[in-house]
Protein backbone atom coordinates (compact mmCIF):
# COMPACT_ATOMS: atom_id res chain seq x y z
CA UNK A 1 0.00 0.00 0.00
CA UNK A 2 1.40 3.39 -0.87
CA UNK A 3 1.76 5.75 2.13
CA UNK A 4 -0.31 8.62 1.59
CA UNK A 5 1.43 11.89 0.12
CA UNK A 6 4.98 10.16 0.03
CA UNK A 7 4.51 9.44 -3.63
CA UNK A 8 1.95 12.35 -4.61
CA UNK A 9 2.93 15.11 -6.99
CA UNK A 10 0.47 17.58 -6.18
CA UNK A 11 1.57 20.07 -4.36
CA UNK A 12 0.31 20.45 -0.81
CA UNK A 13 -0.32 24.35 -1.38
CA UNK A 14 -3.63 26.03 -0.26
CA UNK A 15 -5.54 27.95 -3.18
CA UNK A 16 -6.58 30.18 -0.55
CA UNK A 17 -4.52 32.00 1.84
CA UNK A 18 -5.38 30.28 5.11
CA UNK A 19 -3.00 30.36 7.79
CA UNK A 20 0.35 28.50 7.98
CA UNK A 21 0.86 24.84 9.24
CA UNK A 22 2.27 26.29 12.48
CA UNK A 23 -1.35 27.56 13.21
CA UNK A 24 -2.53 24.57 11.80
CA UNK A 25 -0.59 22.34 14.34
CA UNK A 26 -1.11 24.64 17.50
CA UNK A 27 -4.57 24.23 16.85
CA UNK A 28 -4.47 20.49 16.62
CA UNK A 29 -2.05 19.97 19.71
CA UNK A 30 -4.86 22.03 21.83
CA UNK A 31 -8.14 20.19 20.90
CA UNK A 32 -6.57 17.54 19.96
CA UNK A 33 -3.60 16.38 22.20
CA UNK A 34 -4.48 12.78 22.89
CA UNK A 35 -4.66 12.13 19.59
CA UNK A 36 -1.56 13.29 18.53
CA UNK A 37 0.73 11.52 21.43
CA UNK A 38 -0.76 8.24 20.31
CA UNK A 39 0.13 8.73 16.80
CA UNK A 40 3.34 10.37 17.38
CA UNK A 41 4.21 7.33 19.58
CA UNK A 42 3.26 4.28 18.07
CA UNK A 43 4.21 5.02 14.54
CA UNK A 44 7.35 5.69 15.09
CA UNK A 45 7.27 9.67 14.93
CA UNK A 46 5.74 9.62 11.25
CA UNK A 47 1.84 8.58 11.45
CA UNK A 48 1.88 6.79 8.50
CA UNK A 49 1.20 3.34 9.77
CA UNK A 50 0.24 1.47 12.62
CA UNK A 51 -2.84 1.27 15.14
CA UNK A 52 -5.10 4.17 15.40
CA UNK A 53 -6.72 6.40 18.18
CA UNK A 54 -8.71 5.50 20.38
CA UNK A 55 -12.46 4.37 20.09
CA UNK A 56 -13.53 7.32 22.21
CA UNK A 57 -11.65 10.35 20.39
CA UNK A 58 -14.41 12.13 18.83
CA UNK A 59 -11.96 11.81 14.95
CA UNK A 60 -11.65 8.59 15.72
CA UNK A 61 -14.02 7.66 12.42
CA UNK A 62 -11.82 10.04 10.39
CA UNK A 63 -9.36 7.62 10.58
CA UNK A 64 -6.39 10.54 11.01
CA UNK A 65 -3.00 10.82 10.46
CA UNK A 66 0.16 12.79 10.84
CA UNK A 67 1.47 14.25 7.36
CA UNK A 68 5.14 15.06 7.00
CA UNK A 69 4.33 18.34 8.72
CA UNK A 70 2.97 17.07 11.44
CA UNK A 71 -0.27 18.15 10.71
CA UNK A 72 -3.07 16.10 11.70
CA UNK A 73 -5.30 14.71 8.71
CA UNK A 74 -7.78 12.44 7.57
CA UNK A 75 -7.44 9.26 5.37
CA UNK A 76 -10.35 9.11 3.06
CA UNK A 77 -11.23 6.60 0.37
CA UNK A 78 -10.39 8.98 -2.41
CA UNK A 79 -6.66 8.53 -2.05
CA UNK A 80 -6.14 6.71 -5.24
CA UNK A 81 -7.71 9.46 -7.53
CA UNK A 82 -4.31 10.82 -9.04
CA UNK A 83 -6.28 13.86 -10.50
CA UNK A 84 -7.47 15.52 -7.09
CA UNK A 85 -4.77 17.26 -5.05
CA UNK A 86 -3.53 16.02 -2.14
CA UNK A 87 -5.68 18.15 0.05
CA UNK A 88 -8.77 17.43 -1.29
CA UNK A 89 -7.91 13.63 -0.50
CA UNK A 90 -6.47 14.25 2.63
CA UNK A 91 -7.89 17.07 4.30
CA UNK A 92 -6.43 18.85 7.60
CA UNK A 93 -8.95 18.28 10.70
CA UNK A 94 -9.88 21.50 12.52
CA UNK A 95 -12.47 21.65 15.24
CA UNK A 96 -15.64 23.57 14.77
CA UNK A 97 -14.96 25.76 18.03
CA UNK A 98 -11.63 26.69 17.05
CA UNK A 99 -10.47 30.90 16.78
CA UNK A 100 -8.94 29.06 13.51
CA UNK A 101 -11.57 27.44 11.82
CA UNK A 102 -13.63 30.64 12.07
CA UNK A 103 -10.91 33.10 10.43
CA UNK A 104 -10.85 30.11 7.69
CA UNK A 105 -14.44 29.92 7.11
CA UNK A 106 -14.52 34.03 7.13
CA UNK A 107 -11.73 34.06 4.52
CA UNK A 108 -13.43 32.12 2.22
CA UNK A 109 -16.65 33.85 2.83
CA UNK A 110 -14.49 36.94 2.23
CA UNK A 111 -12.85 35.42 -1.22
CA UNK A 112 -16.12 34.24 -2.85
CA UNK A 113 -17.81 37.53 -2.46
CA UNK A 114 -20.56 37.16 0.24
CA UNK A 115 -22.10 33.95 -2.13
CA UNK A 116 -23.87 31.37 -1.32
CA UNK A 117 -23.16 29.35 1.55
CA UNK A 118 -23.34 26.31 0.02
CA UNK A 119 -20.17 27.46 -2.63
CA UNK A 120 -17.98 28.65 0.54
CA UNK A 121 -18.76 24.45 2.05
CA UNK A 122 -17.47 23.08 -0.98
CA UNK A 123 -14.75 24.83 -1.15
CA UNK A 124 -13.78 24.18 2.18
CA UNK A 125 -13.96 20.82 1.93
CA UNK A 126 -11.93 20.31 -0.70
CA UNK A 127 -9.05 21.10 2.22
CA UNK A 128 -10.49 20.94 5.57
CA UNK A 129 -12.56 18.83 7.60
CA UNK A 130 -14.68 20.37 10.05
CA UNK A 131 -17.37 18.96 11.85
CA UNK A 132 -20.69 21.01 11.30
CA UNK A 133 -19.29 23.17 8.63
CA UNK A 134 -22.69 24.23 7.19
CA UNK A 135 -23.02 25.51 10.63
CA UNK A 136 -20.37 27.26 10.94
CA UNK A 137 -20.36 28.77 7.78
CA UNK A 138 -23.71 30.14 8.67
CA UNK A 139 -22.89 31.28 11.56
CA UNK A 140 -20.00 33.27 10.13
CA UNK A 141 -22.14 34.52 7.49
CA UNK A 142 -24.93 35.50 10.44
CA UNK A 143 -21.90 38.22 12.16
CA UNK A 144 -20.81 39.27 8.86
CA UNK A 145 -20.94 43.13 9.19
CA UNK A 146 -21.32 43.56 4.92
CA UNK A 147 -24.04 40.96 4.79
CA UNK A 148 -25.75 42.27 7.86
CA UNK A 149 -25.67 45.69 6.02
CA UNK A 150 -26.90 44.04 2.83
CA UNK A 151 -29.54 41.50 4.01
CA UNK A 152 -30.66 44.53 6.81
CA UNK A 153 -34.50 45.29 6.47
CA UNK A 154 -36.78 47.08 8.77
CA UNK A 155 -38.55 45.43 11.76
CA UNK A 156 -42.15 46.64 11.65
CA UNK A 157 -43.65 46.37 15.22
CA UNK A 158 -47.61 44.99 15.02
CA UNK A 159 -50.41 47.46 13.79
CA UNK A 160 -50.97 50.05 15.74
CA UNK A 161 -54.57 51.17 16.92
CA UNK A 162 -56.75 53.15 15.16
CA UNK A 163 -56.34 57.06 15.98
CA UNK A 164 -59.74 58.64 17.91
CA UNK A 165 -60.36 60.37 14.63
CA UNK A 166 -61.12 57.24 12.41
CA UNK A 167 -63.52 56.83 15.63
CA UNK A 168 -65.16 60.18 16.34
CA UNK A 169 -69.08 59.36 15.91
CA UNK A 170 -71.49 61.70 16.01
CA UNK A 171 -69.28 64.50 14.23
CA UNK A 172 -69.78 66.63 11.63
CA UNK A 173 -68.95 65.10 8.32
CA UNK A 174 -65.15 66.61 7.40
CA UNK A 175 -64.68 67.30 11.02
CA UNK A 176 -61.13 65.52 10.52
CA UNK A 177 -59.57 65.20 7.37
CA UNK A 178 -56.65 64.10 5.61
CA UNK A 179 -55.46 65.64 2.22
CA UNK A 180 -53.42 64.66 -0.44
CA UNK A 181 -52.85 65.72 -4.13
CA UNK A 182 -52.33 63.62 -7.47
CA UNK A 183 -51.69 64.39 -10.81
CA UNK A 184 -50.99 65.97 -12.94
CA UNK A 185 -53.68 65.63 -15.26
CA UNK A 186 -53.44 67.55 -18.83
CA UNK A 187 -56.28 70.07 -19.50
CA UNK A 188 -56.89 71.85 -23.31
CA UNK A 189 -56.64 75.59 -22.98
CA UNK A 190 -56.40 76.81 -26.60
CA UNK A 191 -54.18 75.34 -28.38
CA UNK A 192 -51.72 74.17 -25.59
CA UNK A 193 -52.18 72.04 -22.73
CA UNK A 194 -51.56 72.42 -19.24
CA UNK A 195 -51.16 70.55 -15.94
CA UNK A 196 -53.73 70.29 -13.37
CA UNK A 197 -53.63 68.22 -10.09
CA UNK A 198 -56.48 67.58 -7.73
CA UNK A 199 -56.55 67.72 -4.39
CA UNK A 200 -58.70 65.45 -2.07
CA UNK A 201 -59.99 66.20 1.05
CA UNK A 202 -60.85 62.71 2.93
CA UNK A 203 -62.87 62.07 6.22
CA UNK A 204 -61.37 60.15 8.46
CA UNK A 205 -64.54 59.09 10.10
CA UNK A 206 -67.08 58.69 7.50
CA UNK A 207 -64.95 58.46 4.54
CA UNK A 208 -66.42 60.82 2.35
CA UNK A 209 -64.18 62.98 -0.02
CA UNK A 210 -63.90 65.94 -1.24
CA UNK A 211 -62.12 67.09 -4.74
CA UNK A 212 -60.78 70.63 -6.01
CA UNK A 213 -58.94 71.14 -8.75
CA UNK A 214 -55.55 72.42 -7.90
CA UNK A 215 -53.43 74.47 -10.75
CA UNK A 216 -50.23 74.57 -9.55
CA UNK A 217 -48.04 73.10 -6.67
CA UNK A 218 -47.58 76.25 -4.51
CA UNK A 219 -48.06 77.06 -1.15
CA UNK A 220 -50.31 79.75 -2.81
CA UNK A 221 -52.57 76.90 -4.36
CA UNK A 222 -52.75 74.72 -1.51
CA UNK A 223 -54.16 77.24 0.74
CA UNK A 224 -56.68 78.59 -2.03
CA UNK A 225 -57.36 75.03 -2.34
CA UNK A 226 -58.02 74.38 1.50
CA UNK A 227 -60.25 78.07 1.20
CA UNK A 228 -62.89 76.28 -1.41
CA UNK A 229 -62.65 73.75 0.74
CA UNK A 230 -63.75 75.10 4.24
CA UNK A 231 -66.42 77.33 1.77
CA UNK A 232 -68.10 74.09 0.77
CA UNK A 233 -67.73 71.96 3.55
CA UNK A 234 -67.16 73.72 6.63
CA UNK A 235 -63.77 74.62 8.75
CA UNK A 236 -62.35 71.01 9.75
CA UNK A 237 -60.63 70.54 13.65
CA UNK A 238 -57.73 68.92 12.07
CA UNK A 239 -55.88 67.95 9.06
CA UNK A 240 -53.79 65.51 8.49
CA UNK A 241 -51.41 65.49 5.07
CA UNK A 242 -47.62 64.04 4.13
CA UNK A 243 -44.49 65.84 4.67
CA UNK A 244 -45.26 67.73 1.00
CA UNK A 245 -43.53 70.88 0.80
CA UNK A 246 -46.85 72.76 -0.46
CA UNK A 247 -48.38 71.12 2.92
CA UNK A 248 -45.70 72.69 5.15
CA UNK A 249 -45.82 75.61 3.38
CA UNK A 250 -49.58 76.09 3.80
CA UNK A 251 -49.59 75.28 7.70
CA UNK A 252 -46.42 78.02 8.14
CA UNK A 253 -48.79 80.55 6.54
CA UNK A 254 -51.31 79.27 8.61
CA UNK A 255 -49.95 79.49 11.83
CA UNK A 256 -48.55 82.59 10.97
CA UNK A 257 -51.56 84.16 9.79
CA UNK A 258 -53.58 82.80 13.16
CA UNK A 259 -50.87 84.42 15.32
CA UNK A 260 -51.47 87.64 13.65
CA UNK A 261 -55.21 87.31 14.06
CA UNK A 262 -55.59 87.94 10.45
CA UNK A 263 -59.07 87.88 9.69
CA UNK A 264 -58.94 86.82 6.34
CA UNK A 265 -56.92 83.62 6.63
CA UNK A 266 -59.07 82.84 10.42
CA UNK A 267 -62.36 82.81 8.37
CA UNK A 268 -60.58 80.54 5.48
CA UNK A 269 -59.19 78.17 8.68
CA UNK A 270 -62.29 78.99 10.87
CA UNK A 271 -59.66 79.97 13.94
CA UNK A 272 -56.91 79.23 15.86
CA UNK A 273 -58.38 75.36 17.17
CA UNK A 274 -57.90 74.12 13.61
CA UNK A 275 -54.41 71.85 13.59
CA UNK A 276 -52.49 70.93 10.88
CA UNK A 277 -50.72 67.44 11.18
CA UNK A 278 -48.11 65.37 9.23
CA UNK A 279 -46.92 62.31 8.77
CA UNK A 280 -43.59 61.97 9.29
CA UNK A 281 -41.50 61.72 5.85
CA UNK A 282 -41.24 58.62 3.74
CA UNK A 283 -44.44 56.73 5.84
CA UNK A 284 -47.20 56.94 2.75
CA UNK A 285 -48.59 53.98 5.63
CA UNK A 286 -49.61 56.37 7.77
CA UNK A 287 -51.68 58.13 5.33
CA UNK A 288 -53.18 54.51 4.06
CA UNK A 289 -56.59 56.39 4.64
CA UNK A 290 -56.39 58.81 1.69
CA UNK A 291 -53.79 57.09 0.09
CA UNK A 292 -56.44 54.37 -1.06
CA UNK A 293 -59.13 57.39 -1.92
CA UNK A 294 -56.49 58.46 -4.18
CA UNK A 295 -56.55 54.77 -6.28
CA UNK A 296 -60.39 54.68 -6.08
CA UNK A 297 -60.83 58.38 -7.51
CA UNK A 298 -58.43 57.32 -10.25
CA UNK A 299 -60.75 54.55 -10.94
CA UNK A 300 -63.52 56.57 -10.99
CA UNK A 301 -62.13 59.22 -13.25
CA UNK A 302 -60.87 56.51 -15.99
CA UNK A 303 -64.27 55.31 -16.59
CA UNK A 304 -66.01 58.52 -16.79
CA UNK A 305 -63.57 60.19 -18.98
CA UNK A 306 -62.30 59.04 -22.29
CA UNK A 307 -58.67 59.01 -22.66
CA UNK A 308 -58.45 59.73 -26.09
CA UNK A 309 -59.68 63.39 -25.72
CA UNK A 310 -57.72 65.69 -23.82
CA UNK A 311 -60.59 67.47 -21.81
CA UNK A 312 -60.93 71.31 -21.05
CA UNK A 313 -61.24 73.07 -17.57
CA UNK A 314 -64.76 72.88 -17.59
CA UNK A 315 -65.17 68.94 -18.58
CA UNK A 316 -62.68 68.25 -16.33
CA UNK A 317 -64.19 69.83 -13.25
CA UNK A 318 -67.23 68.28 -14.35
CA UNK A 319 -65.83 65.02 -14.57
CA UNK A 320 -64.20 65.43 -11.32
CA UNK A 321 -67.64 66.42 -9.39
CA UNK A 322 -69.07 62.84 -11.28
CA UNK A 323 -66.11 60.97 -9.59
CA UNK A 324 -66.67 62.38 -6.16
CA UNK A 325 -70.18 61.76 -6.14
CA UNK A 326 -69.49 58.24 -7.89
CA UNK A 327 -66.99 57.70 -4.16
CA UNK A 328 -69.37 59.22 -1.75
CA UNK A 329 -72.30 56.67 -2.98
CA UNK A 330 -70.00 53.70 -2.64
CA UNK A 331 -71.32 51.40 0.31
CA UNK A 332 -69.29 50.77 3.44
CA UNK A 333 -70.31 48.08 4.94
CA UNK A 334 -72.19 44.63 3.76
CA UNK A 335 -74.61 45.20 0.78
CA UNK A 336 -78.01 43.33 1.83
CA UNK A 337 -79.46 41.61 -0.69
CA UNK A 338 -82.71 41.22 0.85
CA UNK A 339 -84.63 43.81 -0.37
CA UNK A 340 -86.59 44.69 2.82
CA UNK A 341 -83.28 44.95 4.63
CA UNK A 342 -82.04 48.71 4.89
CA UNK A 343 -79.55 49.38 2.27
CA UNK A 344 -75.75 49.71 2.93
CA UNK A 345 -74.35 52.90 4.64
CA UNK A 346 -72.41 55.48 1.96
CA UNK A 347 -70.75 58.40 2.72
CA UNK A 348 -73.76 60.41 1.55
CA UNK A 349 -75.92 59.00 4.25
CA UNK A 350 -74.54 61.50 6.25
CA UNK A 351 -73.65 64.67 3.43
CA UNK A 352 -77.10 63.85 1.72
CA UNK A 353 -79.44 61.47 3.67
CA UNK A 354 -79.24 58.85 1.38
CA UNK A 355 -76.88 57.05 -0.99
CA UNK A 356 -77.64 58.61 -4.11
CA UNK A 357 -79.26 61.92 -2.50
CA UNK A 358 -82.83 61.81 -4.62
CA UNK A 359 -84.32 59.70 -2.45
CA UNK A 360 -86.10 61.55 -0.02
CA UNK A 361 -86.37 61.04 3.64
CA UNK A 362 -90.14 59.49 4.88
CA UNK A 363 -92.52 62.40 5.35
CA UNK A 364 -92.76 64.58 8.90
CA UNK A 365 -95.46 63.47 11.14
CA UNK A 366 -98.04 65.92 11.81
CA UNK A 367 -97.44 66.54 15.50
CA UNK A 368 -93.85 67.83 14.07
CA UNK A 369 -95.02 69.93 10.96
CA UNK A 370 -96.49 72.60 13.41
CA UNK A 371 -93.28 73.42 15.08
CA UNK A 372 -90.15 74.30 13.64
CA UNK A 373 -88.93 72.47 17.18
CA UNK A 374 -90.04 68.97 16.00
CA UNK A 375 -88.91 69.48 12.47
CA UNK A 376 -85.43 69.71 14.22
CA UNK A 377 -85.72 66.88 16.66
CA UNK A 378 -86.88 64.66 13.74
CA UNK A 379 -83.88 65.66 11.81
CA UNK A 380 -81.93 64.93 14.52
CA UNK A 381 -83.70 61.69 15.09
CA UNK A 382 -82.78 60.58 11.66
CA UNK A 383 -79.03 61.70 11.60
CA UNK A 384 -78.40 59.53 14.91
CA UNK A 385 -79.86 56.67 13.43
CA UNK A 386 -77.49 56.71 10.91
CA UNK A 387 -74.43 57.44 13.38
CA UNK A 388 -75.57 54.34 15.37
CA UNK A 389 -75.73 51.84 11.91
CA UNK A 390 -72.49 53.27 11.29
CA UNK A 391 -71.26 52.40 15.10
CA UNK A 392 -72.68 48.73 14.88
CA UNK A 393 -72.06 47.40 10.76
CA UNK A 394 -68.80 49.76 9.99
CA UNK A 395 -66.88 49.95 12.99
CA UNK A 396 -66.73 46.01 13.45
CA UNK A 397 -65.25 45.89 9.55
CA UNK A 398 -62.67 47.49 10.56
CA UNK A 399 -61.24 46.45 13.67
CA UNK A 400 -58.93 43.41 12.43
CA UNK A 401 -55.65 43.45 11.46
CA UNK A 402 -54.38 42.69 8.25
CA UNK A 403 -50.77 42.96 8.61
CA UNK A 404 -47.61 42.94 11.13
CA UNK A 405 -48.55 40.78 13.98
CA UNK A 406 -45.83 39.85 15.81
CA UNK A 407 -43.44 41.70 18.26
CA UNK A 408 -40.15 42.57 17.18
CA UNK A 409 -36.93 44.29 18.76
CA UNK A 410 -37.84 47.53 18.78
CA UNK A 411 -35.05 50.44 17.95
CA UNK A 412 -33.59 52.03 20.81
CA UNK A 413 -31.40 55.60 21.02
CA UNK A 414 -27.72 54.75 20.09
CA UNK A 415 -29.09 51.87 17.79
CA UNK A 416 -27.20 51.84 14.09
CA UNK A 417 -29.69 52.18 11.27
CA UNK A 418 -29.76 52.23 8.17
CA UNK A 419 -32.57 54.72 6.38
CA UNK A 420 -34.15 53.51 3.61
CA UNK A 421 -34.82 56.02 0.96
CA UNK A 422 -35.61 55.17 -2.92
CA UNK A 423 -34.79 51.47 -4.53
CA UNK A 424 -30.94 51.35 -4.85
CA UNK A 425 -29.75 50.33 -1.23
CA UNK A 426 -25.92 51.70 -2.17
CA UNK A 427 -27.24 54.64 -1.29
CA UNK A 428 -29.51 54.40 1.77
CA UNK A 429 -28.07 56.73 4.41
CA UNK A 430 -26.53 55.16 8.00
CA UNK A 431 -27.39 57.24 11.48
CA UNK A 432 -27.53 56.84 15.04
CA UNK A 433 -30.81 56.67 16.36
CA UNK A 434 -30.72 59.77 18.92
CA UNK A 435 -34.59 60.05 20.25
CA UNK A 436 -37.89 57.39 19.66
CA UNK A 437 -40.93 58.40 19.14
CA UNK A 438 -43.88 55.63 20.84
CA UNK A 439 -47.12 55.42 19.56
CA UNK A 440 -50.48 55.49 21.66
CA UNK A 441 -50.03 51.72 22.16
CA UNK A 442 -46.41 52.03 23.51
CA UNK A 443 -44.83 50.63 21.06
CA UNK A 444 -41.68 52.73 18.91
CA UNK A 445 -43.27 54.12 15.69
CA UNK A 446 -40.97 56.76 14.84
CA UNK A 447 -37.56 58.27 15.41
CA UNK A 448 -35.35 60.85 14.82
CA UNK A 449 -32.60 59.83 13.43
CA UNK A 450 -28.87 61.64 12.87
CA UNK A 451 -26.88 60.77 9.70
CA UNK A 452 -24.23 62.93 7.70
CA UNK A 453 -26.92 65.08 6.42
CA UNK A 454 -28.42 66.12 9.51
CA UNK A 455 -31.28 64.85 11.86
CA UNK A 456 -34.02 63.15 10.24
CA UNK A 457 -37.90 62.50 11.88
CA UNK A 458 -39.21 59.07 9.93
CA UNK A 459 -41.32 55.72 10.78
CA UNK A 460 -39.36 52.84 11.81
CA UNK A 461 -40.80 51.12 8.82
CA UNK A 462 -38.19 52.88 6.94
CA UNK A 463 -35.07 52.35 8.96
CA UNK A 464 -33.49 48.91 9.09
CA UNK A 465 -31.15 48.06 12.35
CA UNK A 466 -27.62 46.90 11.82
CA UNK A 467 -27.08 45.08 14.29
CA UNK A 468 -23.12 44.44 14.20
CA UNK A 469 -22.07 42.04 17.00
CA UNK A 470 -18.70 41.65 14.95
CA UNK A 471 -16.50 44.38 14.06
CA UNK A 472 -13.88 43.82 11.42
CA UNK A 473 -12.85 44.24 7.92
CA UNK A 474 -15.19 42.35 5.82
CA UNK A 475 -15.19 43.70 2.60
Amino acid sequence: MVLAGKEDSWPKQRSVDTGTADEERRTQREFFPEEILILNSENGGDGSKGKTVSKRSRIYQLLPFLDEENVLRMRGRIGAAAEVPYCARYPVILPNNCKLAELIVDRYHRVYRHANNETVVNELRQQFQIPKLRVLVMKVAKSCAFCTIRRSLPQIPPMAPLPKERLAAFVRAFTFVGLDYFGPVLVKRGRSNEKRWVALFTCLTIRAVHLEVVHSLSTESCVMAVRRFVARRGAPVEIFSDNGTNFVGASRQLQREIQQRNDILAATFTNEHTRWTFNPPGAPHMGGVWERMVRSVKAAISTVMEVKNTPDDETFATVLYDAEAMINSRPLTYVPLDPENQEAITPNHFLLGSSSGIKQQPALPTNYRDSLRGNWKLAQHILDGVWKRWIKEYLPVITRQCKWFENVREIRSGDLVLVLEGTIRNNWNRGIVEDVIRGVDGHVRQAWVRTATGTLRRPVAKLALLDLKTQGDHT
